[in-house]
């Protein structure tokens, strides 16, 4: 992390964190990134989910800024935002792929 960071900008941090600590909003955002701009009706096919449990995240995703909300008639239709969910995303889940596989590596030579 930078340097000093004011505790005011920690908790903007932190509140991110907390956004992207969820698995069905990062499911979410796996099916977006993937497939584009969709309504909660597509989502909630997708994902297998309720209506109201898709649309609760999608509500938290949308007020962090995350997705984008594009009302067209009667639906809605929600896209990513924010171009830095995939490199943050990237950068998780590769460091999560080598701890995988140097835990793979311990277990084999055991």
């Amino acid at each position: 992390m930078p340097g000093s960071l004011s505790p005011q900008l920690l908790e903007h941090v932190a509140e991110r964190f907390r956004v992207l600590g969820d698995p069905t909003r990062l499911r979410i955002l796996q099916v977006l990134l993937a497939d584009g701009e969709l309504n909660v009706g597509e989502l909630v096919e997708r994902l297998q989910l309720s209506q109201a449990n898709v649309s609760k995240h999608l509500r938290l995703l949308h007020e962090a800024g995350m997705v984008s909300r594009r009302p067209q008639g009667t639906a809605a239709y929600y896209d990513v935002a924010d171009p830095t969910i995939t490199q943050l995303c990237d950068v998780v889940c590769d460091r999560l792929r080598e701890q995988q596989a140097e835990e793979a590596r311990i277990f084999t030579t055991a």
